[in-house]
């Protein structure tokens, strides 16, 4: 199968994409992220997928439109749903790139981040591959996190703090320190 798979940063694609290709499928990742603040950390994350494409032989297609006001149009002020409109936009445009380019199905790094909110995660993807009329390939990798880090490390590749956008690096920053 043909799977097209939306890259939030390199770190993520590592397990992912060794994965699907040891099931046989042929992957091809898509970066497209207007969600990531500042953009000094949009750059890192691009250069990062980058990097992890170029290593480990992934064609990588790029939407580098850093498209900020469709994310903050998406998000709008609904900030306690923030994640589920940031989910739809960047799987919207993964799925429907997939489909205009004959893949057979859809995915996502994010379901490897046990930082995510993986039951809306998987709601959005489900909905969006309806819409679309494409399928969605779900695998919940979550367990598989920490098999990220030894080839993301291999790699050199640029691991981040938080998921992107501005609201969750303020909350990274302003959560209670864990107490030694």
């Amino acid at each position: 199968m043909r799977i097209l798979l939306h890259t939030c940063c390199g770190p993520c694609a590592t397990y992912v994409t060794q994965h699907l290709r040891d099931e046989g499928h042929a992957v091809t990742g898509f970066f497209y992220n207007p969600n990531i603040h500042p953009y000094e950390e949009y750059l890192r994350r691009l250069e990062a997928a980058r990097t992890w494409a170029e290593g480990v032989g992934v064609p990588l297609l790029l939407d580098e439109s850093y498209d900020v006001p469709a994310w903050i149009k998406e998000v709008g002020s609904s900030l306690s749903d923030r994640c589920r409109a940031c989910y739809h936009l960047r799987l919207i445009k993964t799925a429907e790139r997939a489909k205009a380019q004959g893949y057979d199905a859809f995915s996502t790094t994010l379901l490897i981040s046990p930082y995510q909110k993986h039951a809306e995660l998987v709601a959005v993807a489900e909905a969006v591959a309806l819409h679309v009329g494409i399928p969605f390939y779900y695998r919940d990798f979550r367990p598989h996190f920490n098999a990220t880090f030894a080839p993301a490390r291999a790699l050199g590749l640029y691991r981040q703090n938080y998921c992107g956008c501005l609201l969750s690096a303020y909350e990274r920053q302003t959560r209670p320190k864990r107490q030694k």
